[in-house]
């Protein structure tokens, strides 16, 4: 699992091996079994994570009691949570294992200690948000002028693993259709493709 992190130190900072080892031997990384709540609707936040091996669910509850799936994270993933522009930086998401996973956890009060000892983690951590801000904007942008259809499509091109991985309806909800639209919509598309 550490191979992982050394890769990412390796493509997004100029570390020496022995520098990187300090990073990685200075990371906490904690198995979760499925169904653990990370973070619930409402508290305030205290921890970030990066997947090494798992599933992770980001959803809320609207008013009328109705769960709405807004992402997964799986390998690779960065979960992040920004709410630092409301006054009570309470989270709009509850964020939950799908999977038993494996998480690099990361404590918000004590990254500044990690950045001043490692400068170059910052720089690393910089990048990683804005390149999986890039994507979400994409993602976003496409999914709003997209089909029902087009989306499954482009789910399965961007992420083919995903729909073996999580409950069909949490999966309708990702792509704001109801499961029973879910159910017409691969049918049509594996028979399209079979």
């Amino acid at each position: 699992m550490k191979d992982i992190l050394f890769d990412y130190l390796s493509r997004f900072t100029s570390l020496s091996r022995g520098e990187q080892q300090k990073i990685v031997d200075s990371i906490l990384i904690e198995e979760f079994k499925k169904g653990t709540d990370l973070l619930q609707q409402g508290d305030v936040p205290t921890k970030c994570y990066f997947v090494l091996k798992g599933c992770v669910r980001q959803y809320s509850i609207d008013e009328k009691g109705k769960e709405i799936t807004s992402n997964f994270y799986t390998e690779e993933q960065t979960i992040s949570i920004f709410n630092h522009h409301k006054v009570d930086k309470s989270s709009e998401y509850t964020f939950t294992c799908l999977e038993d996973s494996i998480l690099v956890v990361g404590d918000l009060d004590n990254i500044e200690n990690m950045y001043n000892k490692f400068a170059q983690l910052e720089l690393m951590t910089r990048k990683m948000v804005e390149m999986n801000f890039g994507q979400t904007q994409e993602d976003f942008a496409t999914f709003i002028a997209s089909t029902p259809q087009e989306r499954f499509s482009a789910l399965l091109a961007k992420r083919p693993g995903l729909i073996d991985r999580v409950p069909q309806h949490q999966l309708a909800s990702y792509l704001g259709i109801t499961p029973e639209s879910l159910s017409r919509i691969k049918k049509r598309v594996f028979s399209e493709e079979g």
